[in-house]
């Protein structure tokens, strides 16, 4: 959990936004590109997140809301708005690695049963864990005045005011990933620490979930201590940091960008008022209405353990597309690896094996041995060869080449 921690939140998988932030003198000059960028953005957001609904893993869930954030970070990165997909990798990095630690936590307290459906109810067993993942899960939706509002809120707010190609289009799927993000967030909080204590069902007697009779406990020291220290900044980072580093000087000399071109966040800067009466004013905005809409969805949802009714057959195929991640893995393992396979042997039998090995290593080695025997046998060591040859050369020399 302390890997899934590291990885998913503050190293690996945002190593792509640091590159595209660090090399935006080059991504300014193609539009093109900033658009493929902000469309590849948009879809991940909006995709990922509705994955994050239907997963049931503590972990997984967490692990695809990571993926739908850097879509949000990746949008910030084509509409020119490098500063603020950094500030969202930094306030993001804090809350994401507290969920995954605090989701460690709640692993251990259920003696290692990750799946949601089997917890339920552990608020009172676990109150550390409890109010740190609900300050996580909080910052996550973009509660106003925690560290995930300003920066969900600027990226959001530079792609409406972008006049790039595809930034319509990104700002409607980021507005729809606010709801889907307060309704997945809200659901793992809901199923996990509020409802019905599942685990006295709990039938496995191996080593994973609760036996019979045992309840989740809270974690030591050494795990909730961090969980503290992370929770901190998750509440109160983007407050202090959001005017040096997205409307001040602070990137200035690593990030360029063509304000003639791509002025939507010099707009931004200029109504920019200070922090405190930027969440003020949100109560009042669309963002704020989506993440409520979506809060209240889940708890409705899954207080009352609703089910809504479709069309079988939709529901099957909804739910295999859903399963099988788009159909990405599908087509990653029945045709591009297949055929990157096919590839890769074709290159070695016919070009490594038979061109390169065959035809010019080996092949130069035979044609050197070749010659190597034929003019051996010009090298006789006998006088009256050598004799011969000179005489044959001086004929030939001075038939073709002497004029008389």
């Amino acid at each position: 959990t302390p890997i899934s921690a590291l990885i998913h939140a503050a190293t690996m998988v945002t190593a792509g936004i640091f590159m595209v932030a660090r090399m935006s003198p080059i991504f300014e000059l193609s539009s093109s590109a900033l658009t493929f960028i902000t469309i590849i953005g948009a879809l991940t957001a909006l995709m990922m997140g509705f994955l994050g609904i239907f997963q049931n893993d503590i972990k997984r869930v967490i692990a695809y809301s990571t993926l739908s954030q850097l879509g949000y970070m990746t949008v910030a990165l084509g509409v020119s708005a490098y500063s603020v997909a950094i500030f969202h990798l930094m306030t993001h990095a804090f809350f994401k690695a507290l969920l995954f630690l605090a989701a460690g936590s709640v692993i251990i307290g259920m003696h290692h049963d990750q799946d949601i459906r089997n917890i339920g109810g552990i608020r009172r067993y676990m109150p550390i864990t409890w109010i740190t993942f609900l300050i996580g899960s909080l910052a996550l939706i973009g509660t106003p005045f925690l560290s995930g509002f300003y920066s969900k809120e600027t990226i959001i707010e530079a792609a409406r005011a972008s006049d790039i190609f595809g930034a319509n289009f990104a700002y409607f799927s980021l507005m729809i990933g606010i709801f889907i993000t307060a309704f997945y967030s809200t659901r793992l909080y809901f199923l996990v620490f509020h409802g019905k204590e599942k685990w006295h069902n709990n039938k496995n007697e191996n080593h994973h979930g609760l036996l019979k009779g045992q309840k989740p406990h809270e974690s030591s020291f050494v795990i909730i201590f961090p969980l503290i220290l992370l929770a901190i900044p998750s509440l109160a980072i983007g407050f202090y940091t959001i005017e040096p580093l997205v409307h001040g000087s602070f990137f200035s000399s690593s990030i360029k960008v063509d304000l003639l071109a791509h002025s939507n966040m010099a707009l931004i800067s200029e109504k920019f008022h200070g922090a405190f009466a930027m969440a003020i004013h949100s109560f009042g905005t669309l963002p704020f209405i989506l993440t409520i809409s979506g809060v209240f969805t889940a708890w409705w949802i899954y207080s009352k353990d609703i089910t809504f009714i479709f069309s079988p057959k939709l529901m099957k195929f909804f739910q295999i597309t859903i399963k099988n991640n788009y159909g990405f893995d599908l087509i990653n393992e029945k045709y591009l690896s297949r055929w990157t396979r096919n590839a890769g042997q074709f290159l070695y039998k016919y070009i490594d094996i038979n061109l390169i090995d065959h035809f010019m290593v080996n092949g130069t080695a035979r044609a050197v041995g070749y010659f190597s025997n034929v003019f051996k046998a010009f090298q006789s060591g006998y006088i009256y060869h050598y004799a011969s040859i000179m005489i044959i050369g001086l004929f030939l020399l001075i038939t073709f080449f002497v004029k008389f």
